[in-house]
């Protein structure tokens, strides 16, 4: 993509009415608009970012056997009457709008009951047993006050993944399957060693659940974190009979400050009671199906890795979910030949499969690498009348800002590696 071309422009400030560090850095660098409070849209840099997020998460959520579908933001009342949450004080942030013909419809808050329902039409006996089904689907939340930037949202996009097992046991297997796949996610994405596996409350669902926890100043969450066993407390469950389950004492723990990057709930037969989803098991009894909850926002995931891994420049993207894994900047002076060489090196990359955003503007050097310091692409090569003299492209890291000379023969390597 040539950034002459680019659907964005970069600016020097932020909107006065966004205080969250992340959504400040993505507007200033083009990667989202804000279009009211709680709501933002994607540009093509961020659309990039969410969907190498997402792809992550697909690909680990489909090596642990998850099958992918996609299922209606518009909901019915009369699921979520039978398990008594269509009340306003059972969920507190619903969206809800009448027809023209009349009654009444909901906008997805999250899909337990439809997916339950949805599941009793295809599960009967044990041999239909395990199912594990996940999508990436908007959700609306109406949030009395959408804070945080991408982190805290009115709409956003959730991958929101559901267990359907035989027994607590063959429940409990996938689980700890679906904690470690979120390991290598944070891992991927560049947060792994921030984030810990956090022992929270279960809320209506359960007794406990797990979150996923990334040590931020800017969280809302307070967790006590150990650090030895990598393992950590959220505030709302942190007693001494928690502790002692755990085998940690009080002094061992510190106080942080987290944001939540992911959730896993066991849901028991909660919602297979309420909705009728039951199956006959090798001797013809009827049973009910353990159910499981894994969500993971990846637009809040987005958020949190531009708080944590920023820079007083800007941004600074991982190379995997990276909107380019190279930011090409030609530096001509009104050199014809810079200009030449940047444009041959640009197709050298594509003949090589290697997505670049190529700096091809007229506007001085100065304002270029201000711009690449807060678009975040990890890898920066630059043609300059200095590296042509040199024989070489000079190759940068966003991160550590080390540069080189590499010669015109290496370059391909130097990047894949």
């Amino acid at each position: 993509m040539r950034q002459s071309q680019l659907f964005t422009k970069t600016r020097k400030l932020a909107p006065k009415d966004e205080v969250a560090k992340n959504a400040q850095l993505l507007i200033r660098a083009g990667f989202i608009h804000k279009e009211m409070a709680g709501a933002y849209s994607y540009l093509p840099l961020g659309l990039r970012v969410l969907t190498n997020i997402e792809n992550i998460i697909r690909e680990e959520m489909n090596a642990i056997g998850g099958q992918e579908i996609t299922m209606t933001a518009l909901q019915s009342p009369a699921l979520w009457k039978k398990s008594d949450r269509w009340r306003d004080d059972a969920i507190d942030v619903w969206f809800k709008t009448e027809l023209k013909s009349g009654g009444e419809l909901g906008l997805a808050t999250t899909h337990e009951e439809p997916l339950t329902a949805l599941m009793a039409e295809y599960i009967s006996s044990y041999k239909d047993l395990p199912k594990y089904v996940y999508q990436f689907q908007t959700k609306f939340r109406n949030e009395l006050r959408a804070k945080s930037g991408i982190m805290r949202t009115r709409e956003f996009v959730m991958k929101d993944l559901y267990s359907f097992s035989r027994s607590e046991e063959e429940f409990r297997t996938f689980y700890e399957q679906c904690a470690a796949a979120y390991v290598k996610i944070f891992k991927r994405v560049g947060i792994g060693q921030m984030t810990f596996r956090t022992f929270a409350s279960g809320g209506s669902f359960s007794k406990y659940s797990d979150e996923f926890q990334t040590l931020c100043d800017a969280g809302e969450d307070t967790v006590h974190l150990h650090r030895g066993k990598g393992i950590a407390v959220n505030k709302e469950v942190y007693t001494d009979e928690v502790l002692a389950d755990l085998g940690i004492k009080k002094e061992e723990l510190e106080e942080v400050k987290a944001i939540e990057v992911g959730n896993i709930f066991p849901l028991g037969t909660r919602f297979s009671d309420a909705l009728g989803l039951t199956f006959k098991d090798d001797k013809g009894t009827e049973q009910p199906v353990v159910m499981g909850s894994y969500g993971i926002g990846p637009g809040r995931l987005m958020g949190t890795i531009v708080e944590v891994l920023s820079d007083e420049k800007g941004i600074v993207w991982p190379k995997e979910i990276s909107p380019f894994p190279v930011h090409l900047i030609s530096v001509s002076s009104g050199n014809a030949d810079v200009v030449g060489e940047a444009d041959r090196i640009y197709e050298l990359l594509k003949e090589n499969g290697i997505e670049a955003l190529y700096d091809d503007r007229d506007i001085r050097a100065g304002e270029k690498f201000a711009d690449a310091d807060l678009i975040g692409i990890p890898t920066r090569l630059v043609v300059s009348e200095k590296t042509m003299t040199e024989g070489g492209v000079e190759v940068s890291g966003r991160q550590n800002g080390a540069t080189a000379i590499v010669s015109e023969n290496e370059v391909i390597e130097r990047i894949r590696n």
